[in-house]
């Protein structure tokens, strides 16, 4: 149980659920598989999968959901062939032209009779809510796929109040400064071989740089020229390891040998146990990672938070 990327929500206001009150809420949108004519459809699924029927695993104040999504595959080659097809076959029985409008409702035809034989693209994204530590967590590879969740969680509980933390300074201004040596590289830090620069004049490009020495000649000349470091690779702590974002975002993420050696110490063949364990282990070193990280980029920009009184 082991997230791959963290994108990070903050509660702008004190929320508490209690997992019962969550589950309650999720059951009213539990996903459904797409009906004969439906092009997509998403809902809430286990995310203990067939070791669970419930939609929410709570351990240690943490709730964790899993959002399932459903796309039916329509290639558009072999829709247009098809319209092609009818469109001619009409040209040459009725000897007319057939117009643009007309091709509009022949593909909307020969989607609906495609529907029921198309194949389906599931994919499920997983989060946790940590109200007490006021985050919500989503394993999301882009910031797109991380907002798409939150805002099907804020339709599922009628108010979700949370949006991306923010800090002091600009994440590239820090990132910038790390390599150039001009601010101060955290004790928890340590560089890893891969970056993202970026020009930051109007036709500014973009140079990615792999299994190099962060510090070095050849990334100093890029900065020298004026390019900011937009994307950073780094361990936390000798334990986690990941790319950090300028949005903050925390992509490939790689849990180290001491967490995998605690969760060896659990009874394999109970994957109850072990699922817990696991995300037990992971939602605790993520709380620490993430005020950590906040910290290390300057500080967090708490104005928009309403503290509890």
């Amino acid at each position: 149980m082991w997230f791959r990327n963290a994108r990070v929500f903050r509660f702008t206001k004190p929320f508490e659920i209690t997992a019962e009150a969550l589950e309650e809420k999720l059951q009213e949108d539990a996903f459904k598989p797409c009906g004969p004519q439906e092009t997509s459809r998403q809902g809430w699924v286990p995310p203990m999968g067939k070791h669970s029927d419930l939609l929410v695993h709570s351990a240690g104040g943490y709730h964790l959901i899993a959002l399932r999504k459903e796309e039916k595959l329509l290639p558009a080659s072999v829709i247009k062939e098809l319209v092609d097809e009818k469109a001619e076959m009409i040209e040459a029985e009725q000897h007319r032209k057939v117009r643009r409008k007309e091709k509009d409702e022949l593909k909307e035809e020969v989607t609906l009779e495609m529907l029921p034989r198309a194949f389906s693209k599931n994919r499920r994204c997983y989060a946790y809510l940590a109200p007490a530590d006021g985050v919500l967590i989503v394993d999301a590879g882009s910031s797109k796929q991380a907002e798409d969740l939150a805002s099907t969680l804020r339709k599922s509980l009628g108010s979700l109040p949370v949006r991306p933390p923010a800090v002091e300074q600009a994440p590239a201004f820090t990132f910038t400064g790390w390599l150039n040596e001009s601010i101060d590289l955290p004790a928890s830090i340590e560089l890893g071989t891969e970056c993202e620069l970026k020009d930051t004049s109007e036709d500014g490009g973009v140079v990615r740089c792999k299994g190099l020495d962060l510090q070095g000649d050849e990334i100093r000349s890029h900065l020298d020229a004026g390019m900011q470091v937009t994307k950073l690779s780094v361990t936390w702590d000798d334990n986690l390891s990941f790319v950090l974002d300028e949005e903050l975002g925390i992509r490939r993420l790689k849990f180290g040998d001491t967490l995998q050696e605690k969760l060896d110490d659990v009874d394999a063949d109970d994957a109850t146990a072990r699922f817990d364990a696991a995300f037990s282990l992971m939602t605790l070193e993520l709380a620490r990672l993430i005020p950590g990280l906040l910290e290390a980029l300057g500080g967090e920009d708490r104005s928009a938070i309403v503290e509890e009184g």
